[in-house]
């Protein structure tokens, strides 16, 4: 590692949360001071560039005093004089896809003396209709380089493809990939998708293979295994990699770590600054100098100095002599006790701490059979001695006790008892109730959820359902592509099963009557009509079949029906009743010889109609003016001294009337039978 111009020397930090706490009087300085630290120590080791691994604004929509006060940091620490001694020969287009394309310390406008590179995490991820990010900002003013952006569309897994940034400083190569924070679910479905996530490796040029590259990959996701759906296992990680920068996780783990029958170690750098009072947090904060060249590392950790002390422990009541469940005093005094001994020890001034801070002081106390107290009357006797005097204390119940414990037995207190809930998601509490999500997918709303609460996106839930109704309409309009029928399709389809019923009328109207051949019908509708055209002189009003069963039996059919006596006047004849008119037809016949000829070529006329119109098969010719039930009652009256001549006369005066009508507005023709009716409906 004695040959300077060929290694690469790497700061690497992760989690910043540049923000945190900035309304607070006392901790609102902490991660800027920390921030400053790191960028110190780059500066003191003569570093090539900063490597920062997600998280580096605590909020989405950081405030203008963070955003201030991180560029002001930048801007000091990273513009100067100092040569940089690397170069980046990948396209520069892909990995900086911003509207200048390049590292910025090439641009000739600024002198960048220490670069900076970072991904995003998942507090300062980009959001919005542009997919924009806090970090879009600085790398906008040209003070970081913003690499590991992936577009992932819309719903569905995706596909992404990872570019490495290649850097080559001497004889070391470094291949830099970046995967900048991918909501856990649905990363973890597309390692587990063929193809959904593709590495490209750098090409073979000058003499060099993919061998002589050094790989190092920097991501910004789950590692603990509490869900293995919400967690990225090791093992997704492709086998090529030499080394990986995990962020996210705030404990701080910063010695590399094997990973078995994977071939690459993982460093854990950790938070900068304490955002969780746990004990992870409680760990000492450490930044990592990795040193590279050739194929060979070495890792360096340089504790950070400026970081708040933080005290954790934890209690369990019941296991204490000196604490009686049923004196509370005893309790107040036990835990005083081990404040008092953390402020103590934290007071003591070190070699790595030479200023004194407000110490962070938190105690898990276990309340199992005794009774809590309230956190925030506890820690007003330490005001000014703590930086977090109403948090001091938190209480729980033992696993054990919650598993023995219906859900029923447990008192609202606890369960309305904020630090005791985690953050769930959509998916889970789907899941843990049995719903079913029948119109909006979970993965959908569970982004929704996170980026309104998270990054203060109102627009998330309406975007969410603006993108699946598009997503529907395309999906319904396609499927409607496919079992598209046309309308003269449809028109055609009618018109076909018009004609079928049209046959059968004409066939059961042909047995009723004695004509079966087609052209002798036409022939003798021909002639009845030229027989009643030359008496259209004749302004009789026509009577109705029982009138002129009236006129020759002398009697008037009472009790059958409007419908019974018009009968033989319809298209549509049904077999009841069609039967029933041709009974009656044999009952009235008349011994006259031109009754019988008048008769037979009204008949003709009627039956041969759907020939001529098919379309109009079905329906049912228009009543005359005046009404078939009118003409059969005024001829009931006066049928009885009617002649033979003047009802001949009436009869031929029928079709006239009927050609006259047509062309008129027809109206709606009376109800013959309930089976005509039927057809009418349907």
């Amino acid at each position: 590692m004695g040959d300077e111009s060929n290694t690469l020397r790497v700061l690497v930090a992760t989690d910043c949360h540049l923000g945190y706490m900035e309304k607070d009087e006392i901790r609102r300085f902490d991660s800027f001071e920390a921030f400053e630290e790191i960028c110190s120590l780059a500066e003191q080791n003569k570093v090539d560039f900063v490597l920062l691994g997600g998280d580096l604004f605590h909020e989405n929509k950081p405030s203008r005093s963070t955003l201030v006060k991180t560029i002001e940091i930048l801007r000091r620490y990273c513009l100067n004089d100092q040569p940089v001694k690397f170069q980046v020969v990948s396209d520069q287009t892909i990995n900086f896809p911003n509207r200048f394309g390049q590292v910025n310390y090439e641009d000739p406008n600024f002198n960048v003396g220490l670069p900076v590179f970072t991904i995003h995490g998942n507090h300062d991820d980009p959001a919005g209709v542009d997919n924009l990010s806090a970090i879009d900002i600085l790398s906008a003013c040209n003070l970081v380089n913003y690499f590991g952006k992936m577009d992932l569309g819309g719903s569905g897994v995706g596909e992404i493809a990872v570019y490495p940034v290649l850097v080559k400083k001497g004889t070391t190569f470094v291949a830099l990939y970046g995967l900048g924070n991918i909501r856990d679910e649905r990363l973890n479905r597309m390692f587990q998708t063929p193809h959904a996530v593709q590495w490209m490796r750098p090409e073979t040029q000058d003499g060099m293979s993919v061998s002589d590259w050094f790989n190092i990959l920097v991501l910004h996701q789950n590692r603990i295994k509490t869900n293995p759906k919400s967690a990225i296992n090791e093992h997704f990680l492709p086998r090529f990699l030499d080394f990986i920068v995990w962020g996210h996780e705030h404990e701080c783990l910063i010695d590399p770590q094997e990973v078995p029958g994977m071939g690459f170690h993982i460093t854990q750098p950790g938070s900068s600054v304490a955002t969780s009072l746990i004990d992870g947090e409680a760990k000492p904060k450490h930044v990592l100098l990795l040193e590279i060249k050739g194929n060979q590392y070495r890792p360096t950790k340089i504790p950070l100095r400026s970081v708040r002390p933080f005290h954790y422990a934890e209690v369990v009541l019941k296991d204490e002599v000196d604490v009686d469940p049923n004196d509370q005093a005893s309790v107040l005094e036990h835990l005083d006790k081990i404040v008092r001994n953390l402020i103590k020890k934290s007071s003591q001034p070190t070699a790595s701490r030479p200023e004194t801070k407000l110490p962070l002081i938190r105690i898990k106390v276990d309340y199992s059979g005794f009774s809590t107290i309230n956190p925030q009357r506890f820690g007003q006797k330490y005001v000014g001695k703590v930086a977090n005097p109403q948090d001091i204390l938190i209480f729980s119940k033992s696993a054990k006790k919650r598993q023995t414990t219906g859900v029923g037995n447990i008192d609202d207190s606890e369960k309305l008892r904020p630090e005791e809930l985690n953050q769930q998601t959509i998916e889970a509490l789907v899941a843990e109730n049995n719903l079913k999500m029948e119109i909006l997918p979970v993965d959908d709303l569970d982004i929704a959820l996170h980026d309104f609460v998270s990054k203060d996106d109102k627009m998330a839930f309406y975007a969410c359902l603006q993108r699946n109704l598009e997503e529907t309409r395309t999906k319904l309009n396609s499927e409607a592509d496919k079992f598209k029928i046309e309308e003269e399709d449809i028109i055609v389809k009618v018109g076909e099963c018009m004609q079928d019923t049209g046959g059968r009328s004409v066939t059961a109207q042909s047995n009723l009557n004695s004509f079966s051949d087609d052209e002798d019908t036409r022939e003798m509708l021909l002639g009845a009509r030229t027989t009643n055209a030359g008496r259209k002189a004749s302004g009789f009003t026509r009577p109705s079949k029982d009138a002129t069963d009236v006129a020759k039996t002398g009697t008037s059919r009472r009790g059958r029906g409007r419908g019974t006596a018009s009968m033989k006047q319809t298209t549509l004849n049904f077999s009841q009743s069609r039967s029933s008119a041709a009974i009656r037809s044999e009952e009235v016949q008349s011994s006259s010889d031109e009754e019988n000829e008048t008769n037979e070529a009204n008949e003709v006329v009627e039956s041969s109609e759907p020939e001529e119109s098919p379309q109009q098969t079905g329906r049912k010719r228009a009543a005359p003016r005046g009404g078939r039930g009118r003409g059969r009652g005024a001829t009931a009256k006066r049928g009885r001294k009617a002649d033979i001549s003047s009802i001949q006369s009436m009869l031929m005066s029928k079709d006239d009337d009927d050609d006259d009508e047509d062309d008129r507005p027809k109206k709606p023709p009376p109800r013959v039978t309930r089976n005509y009716g039927a057809v009418r409906r349907r």
